[in-house]
């Protein structure tokens, strides 16, 4: 193991010197200062450690800044769940997407990208590998929102604590916080010297390096500087490229400065970079079909689904390049009884990222690439109080604006017309006859049906349907431009009692543009039903006017005016007649049809949405250990483009498409994009601090109107807004301290979810019914024992259990619904049915050991899943795989050892 160790150290060596060789400069300018600094003011020893943040308190004693002003846990009457940097270390939580195991009520998935990560808050929340689709979960980093999953996913810097606020948070967090809110506080730099360093080693080779350093360089101005890095082999092997997938390369750098001249003035400056560059994520077959068996007479694999947690096969890798940066300024300036602040913030991603998007060892689908870039910029100001006298309050006003540019393509690949020849003579029920026509026969047919059978096929008599190298080439661009007035008081009306008010104005507007998004998919863009209406009808118009030979279109024009009865109802036998031909069976396969840019005559390319949010709520001192709370809240997500293959035009513009010739072959209807979502939430909750124990309860029903669906359908998503959704629940977090050396604790949820209205859902009318992947009951259970010993060292021990009880992972499989053959409607049964097979329940436990000696020095073994608990993230229709169903798979056991020192 420990030449295991030394290798991977010196592979990481190239980035990780470069993150502590900065942090050693650092400290190395810093410690002469700082002694020449005492030396000079020896009463500075004294006063400076005023400046220095408080340490963090225990249980309910934490200072939080969930209401955007400081007050304890047990003091804010808001749901909220506070991780701690002692917990985050003891867990060794890494990033946000591990806070799951100790916030029950927030789930956090990764799937696609390493760009992809979900967040769900009471069974709300969502995310896309779409840019223009906001996050109902908004995540803030000292105080700056991360507009994107991509820019919230680096690890965890020197982190103080995490707050988890649960429910709408629009009144002070404005716009895309309808479902809740994750705030990551850091730690100020210090005005005394102090620094931290991490090494850890894993399974999957896995190495972590993180480095932080701290002191002052003069009696107003401190500094601070951390970097991490972050890799680890593949944890599933890659049978087709030979290689491994999910890994992890990543590292960070992260320098503040803080200065303050006077005890009314502090100004703190931030500014991070990041990268990631890692091959991620795999997806397993968990259901075959002919499609699959097609794929194995061409000599491609897939996973067996009978062993979905072993080798994946793809033909190449599947790469995220991402880079992260930002700066930000924070002013506190104290004014009597007011804070003034001020949050100014720029940041900027770029996302790369290249996908096998056939998930098999054959060459279907040559690149799906894509290239985006977002830069933000936001503006915050406030004033709030935090007196003593009958009346606090927070008011401000925010301001974002962002541009995203994405480009992409989406190809076929070299075996994409083998693959398609096999699939159409599986539709034609012939596979493995000599004689069975197959692509190239269906490339002349329509070529002869239009009276040229040579125009689809190349001047080296190949076909031009599902060509290597061509497919959709995509650019798209969003301008978003927001501002938020915001203002909330608290009014102690009694002695116990004390009444809050607040409201929110959100107005915001976006631009976006697809101009330049162009499909070179030449199987896609015949409109065969048309084809075979044309050909048809002159058929037997020519019948009538030349006994047999074909009319043209001028003589049909000519023979529908003159005969307008007679024409409709040839026209009406030939559309009945052309149902049952084979050739229309193939439009299952036109994956990439002609895109209609916009804006356009019709569309726009725009939205506006104003919002007022407000939140009511009544706490009450039942006693001085026991407070009680009554609220009200509402909540507020603008509306969200599609940027993808699959923006089209509404259904409601049909008809001005038409009208205006605008109308392309095989033109589809769906949606540009979603409506605002409003989120409303009635909520009772309890918060006890017994001193060796504390409760909080929250007993709540929350709904969203018009919530934002994204479904994968097996070659494209669907973006909408459900009519109404709701859950209702309650939340229980309780800790004791049995014994002064033990520590036990509880978090539990239990929500009931269900669909009061949706009826244009992708599975037919679904209000009424439950929701998926929203587990009924999740739970975490925590103990930890700390024994100290005689000489100031400690011994800590830590577990966790979480679990979260069987739940439908999906409401249902697009790829699997059926359509009446006699009147074309649609069968959604079978698609829910299916679904309803594939469930997940999740039974993790995580543990610790660690050795804490007096001088800094400690030593940790650890492990995380240690029942390796194997479940499906999410499920889908397999692309390019008709009856085919894929997943994502979670994160296997791991487990290693850590060695940190402080001081």
């Amino acid at each position: 193991m420990a030449n295991s160790f030394f290798r991977s150290a010196a592979a990481a060596g190239q980035v990780s010197l470069r993150v502590l060789a900065v942090a050693g400069l650092a400290w190395g300018a810093m410690a002469p200062l700082a002694a020449q600094a005492q030396a000079a003011k020896p009463d500075t020893q004294e006063a400076q450690p005023a400046r220095d943040e408080p340490a963090e308190g225990d249980g309910n004693e934490i200072i939080v800044t969930a209401t955007k002003r400081e007050q304890t846990l047990q003091d804010v009457p808001v749901a909220v769940t506070v991780t701690t940097a002692e917990t985050i270390e003891r867990a060794h939580i890494r990033d946000i997407k591990d806070l799951a195991s100790v916030v029950p009520s927030l789930r956090v998935a990764e799937h696609q990208s390493s760009a992809q990560t979900d967040f769900n808050i009471r069974g709300f929340g969502n995310g896309a590998n779409n840019a223009g689709i906001e996050p109902s979960v908004g995540v803030f980093i000292d105080g700056v929102y991360r507009s994107r999953s991509a820019a919230q996913i680096a690890d965890f810097p020197d982190v103080k604590r995490v707050e988890v606020l649960r429910g709408p948070q629009s009144t002070l967090f404005g716009k895309n916080a309808s479902a809740g809110v994750i705030s990551i506080v850091t730690a100020s730099p210090q005005f005394h010297l102090g620094a931290s360093a991490e090494a850890s080693y894993g399974n999957y080779n896995a190495v972590v390096l993180k480095g932080m350093v701290t002191g002052p360089v003069s009696d107003t101005l401190a500094l601070s500087i951390a970097g991490g890095y972050n890799r680890r082999d593949g944890m599933v092997a890659d049978g087709g490229t030979g290689g491994s997938t999910n890994d992890r390369n990543r590292w960070f750098v992260r320098g503040q400065a803080l200065w303050q001249p006077s005890s009314a003035l502090k100004v703190r400056l931030i500014g991070d970079y990041g990268r990631i560059d890692e091959v991620c994520c795999a997806v397993v077959n968990i259901r075959a079909s002919a499609a699959t068996a097609a794929i194995g007479l061409l000599g491609g694999r897939v996973n067996p689904a009978s062993d979905p947690f072993g080798t994946v096969y793809n033909n190449f890798d599947s790469t995220n390049h991402i880079k992260n940066y930002g700066v930000s300024g924070q002013v506190d300036y104290q004014l009597g009884p007011l804070t003034l602040t001020s949050i100014t913030a720029w940041r900027k991603n770029r996302n790369q990222t290249n996908q096998d998007s056939d998930f098999t060892s054959l060459d279907l689908l040559g690149r799906n690439y894509a290239d985006v870039d977002i830069r933000t910029f936001t503006q915050e100001f406030r004033a709030s109080t935090n007196m003593d006298g009958p009346i606090n309050f927070v008011a401000g006003a925010y301001y974002f604006n962002e541009k995203i540019n994405q480009t992409g393509q989406l190809y076929y690949g070299t075996q994409a017309q083998s693959y398609a020849n096999l699939l159409i003579q599986q539709k034609n029920g012939c596979l493995g006859v000599a004689a069975c026509p197959g692509l190239t026969f269906v490339t002349g047919a329509l070529g002869t049906l239009q009276g040229a059978p040579a125009m689809y096929f190349n001047a080296n008599g190949s076909s031009k349907f599902f060509q290597a190298g061509t497919g959709l080439d995509e650019k798209y661009a969003l301008k978003n431009e927001a501002i938020s007035v915001f203002g909330q008081v608290d009014f102690k009306i009694a002695p116990k009692l004390t009444l809050t008010a607040g409201i929110n104005y959100t107005h915001d507007k976006k631009r976006f543009d697809t101009t330049g998004t162009v499909s070179g998919d030449v199987f896609a863009g015949v409109d065969i039903p048309a084809v075979l209406t044309n050909a048809g009808l002159s058929q037997q118009i020519g019948n009538i006017l030349h006994a047999g030979t074909p009319a043209t279109a001028a003589e049909i024009a000519g023979f529908a005016a003159g005969n307008a009865a007679t024409y409709t109802a040839i026209r009406n036998g030939v559309v009945a007649a052309i149902q049952t031909n084979p050739l229309m069976g193939l439009r299952a396969y036109q994956f990439l049809p002609p895109f209609l840019n916009v804006p356009n005559a019709v569309e726009p390319g725009r939205t506006s949405d104003g919002n007022v949010s407000y939140t009511a709520r009544l706490a009450y001192d039942l006693t001085s250990k026991v407070n009680l709370y009554l609220s009200y809240a509402t909540g507020f997500k603008a509306s969200s483009i599609n940027l993808s293959r699959d923006s089209r035009p509404a259904l409601s513009d049909q008809a001005a498409i038409v009208a205006g010739g605008l109308a392309l072959a095989n033109q589809a209807y769906g949606s540009r994009f979603a409506g605002p979502e409003k989120s409303t939430v009635y909520e009772a909750g309890l918060k006890a601090n017994w001193g060796i124990a504390t409760l909080n309860f929250a007993l709540f029903k929350e709904s969203i109107k018009g919530f934002q669906s994204n479904l994968f359908t097996g070659t494209g998503f669907v973006l909408g807004n459900a009519g109404k959704e709701s859950v209702f629940g309650f939340e229980f977090e309780g800790n004791v301290h049995v014994t002064p050396e033990l520590t036990l604790s509880q978090a539990l949820t239990y929500l009931k979810p269900k669909y009061d209205s949706y009826v244009q859902s992708p599975f037919g009318d679904a209000s009424g019914h439950e929701a998926a992947s929203i587990p009924p009951l999740s739970m975490t259970f925590a103990a930890t024992w700390d024994h100290r010993f005689g000489n100031g060292d400690h011994f800590i021990a830590r577990g966790d259990w979480h679990y979260e009880s069987a739940t439908q992972i999906e409401d249902g499989l697009p790829g699997f619904i059926t359509t009446d053959p006699v009147t074309g409607a649609p069968n959604y049964q079978p698609g829910i049915d299916i679904a309803r097979q594939y469930k997940r329940t999740v039974s993790e436990f995580d543990a610790s050991l660690t050795y804490a000696m007096a001088n800094g020095l400690e030593v940790s073994v650890w492990g995380r899943n240690l029942t390796d608990n194997r479940y499906f993230t999410v499920i889908f229709d397999s692309p390019l795989q008709t009856g085919s169903i894929s997943a994502y798979p979670n994160q296997p056991r791991t487990y290693g050892i850590s060695a940190m020192y402080k001081f």
